[in-house]
């Protein structure tokens, strides 16, 4: 009896895991450059996407060179093909971006770190053939940095990125139209850094197609000057900006003007281009990490707004003063919210905090894949899990030098990491 006990117990335990855990399964790409954290950055918007029933994947190689894929979503093999397309591959800034629009075209934006437009499109639905590099809208596209695609409902597209320097830099938005074919700019400076500082932002688009965004404001190229978080939404695809209120922004927003969902000081280890998300009934959660006054180390907070007031979750979780620890992705299905990161803290394996949303309980913290990445963070392919809510993570072990330096990290297995919650 007590041996049949104790695998029932065993057995218990394994099915409560996997409850809790969901399953993962992974898929080999290709190797591709890992010197430094390049192809691994979580700004990149996005470094997978799908449309329909494809997926594509855009990453560098050793040489360089910026290479696209794409595979049925139930088919493990990738069709991959060199363009003719490099980077200054030993500076991390200068990722990779694509996007599918409501026809099934391809969009890349790579290479930027206060440089020129560099952007070409597929020459067909679905091809991995990409036209020459070509404009947008030929305004403000001079002094590049973090570019990012957005689908919205409509098959239409919104493009970001700053226009400026660091501590120094605006927010331009651009829009695509499906069937026109071309792009319009909204805003040359939706977030005026007033020639001051400049904002870092992280966005997102609900399933009603409102666009959330939110910021830290940097006072200098120095990091430590992050401080605070603002929150912007908009109803009519980026045109027009709102409060969490409801009431109408004169744009653009400033430092004065700008809604503070949180406050928070300088110096605070405050670390700037994180995520943010939406639950079904579009409420926003935004995920980042600081160190409070009362806390020895940096922590993991979520802040959402509940009742009409903003509100901050700390996860709490984190016991050592050691970094890295890489900025977070947040996801939200049912009632539940989940934080995905790696920290040193957990040997760098890509980690779940998970919890039901607006229930006061703990954290419950487990890994999903025990590999050490070294300092990758997490990007995900955001269209198929707004779709059908399956996780696909770009994972590659990588490493990265301080002062935007490289390392001598030989190329490394681009994977993906493929989890569904239960």
């Amino acid at each position: 009896m007590k041996i049949h006990r104790l695998i029932f117990l065993i057995f218990s335990a394994q099915l409560s895991l996997q409850a809790q855990t969901g399953k993962a399964k992974v898929i080999n790409v290709q190797k591709g450059w890992a010197a430094n954290s390049i192809n691994a950055v979580v700004f990149r918007k996005n470094s997978l996407t799908t449309f329909r029933d494809t997926q594509f994947i855009a990453f560098y190689n050793q040489q360089g060179y910026v290479v696209l894929g794409k595979r049925k979503i139930s088919n493990v093999k990738w069709i991959l093909k060199q363009t003719p397309f490099k980077a200054n591959i030993t500076d991390a800034h200068n990722s990779i971006s694509i996007i599918a629009d409501g026809k099934g075209y391809l969009h890349m934006a790579w290479g930027h770190h206060n440089v020129p437009l560099n952007y070409c499109r597929s020459i067909a639905p679905g091809s991995l053939e990409l036209t020459d590099k070509i404009q947008m809208t030929g305004l403000n596209e001079q002094k590049l940095t973090y570019p990012e695609f957005y689908n919205l409902p409509d098959g239409n597209l919104l493009f970001f990125y700053r226009n400026g320097a660091s501590g120094k830099g605006n927010l331009v938005i651009n829009k695509y139209n499906l069937e026109s074919g071309k792009w319009t700019q909204l805003h040359e400076n939706l977030i005026d850094g007033e020639s001051k500082r400049n904002a870092y932002w992280q966005a997102c688009v609900d399933a009603k197609g409102a666009i959330h965004l939110s910021w830290v404001w940097r006072e200098s190229p120095d990091v430590a000057s992050n401080h605070d978080m603002c929150y912007a939404k908009s109803v009519d695809g980026g045109l027009t900006w709102r409060k969490s209120s409801g009431e109408k922004y004169n744009l653009p927003i400033n430092a004065e003007s700008a809604e503070y969902a949180c406050r928070i000081s300088q110096n605070s280890e405050l670390i700037n281009q994180t995520s943010m998300c939406t639950d079904e009934n579009g409420n926003p959660y935004i995920a980042t990490y600081w160190r409070d006054k009362k806390d020895s180390v940096p922590q993991y907070h979520i802040i959402y707004k509940k009742n009409g007031v903003w509100k901050v979750n700390n996860l709490n979780f984190r016991k050592t003063k050691r970094i890295p620890l890489s900025r977070p992705q947040v996801i939200a299905w049912h009632n539940n919210l989940a934080v995905i990161f790696s920290d040193e803290d957990r040997d760098n394996k890509i980690s779940l905090a998970t919890k039901e949303i607006f229930v006061k309980a703990k954290w419950k913290v487990f890994d999903i894949f025990n590999d050490n990445l070294g300092l990758w963070e997490p990007t995900y392919d955001t269209e198929l899990w707004k779709n059908k809510k399956i996780l696909n993570l770009f994972v590659q072990k990588v490493e990265q030098a301080d002062a935007e330096g490289i390392t001598n990290a030989p190329p490394q297995m681009i994977k993906i990491l493929e989890w569904k919650p239960k």
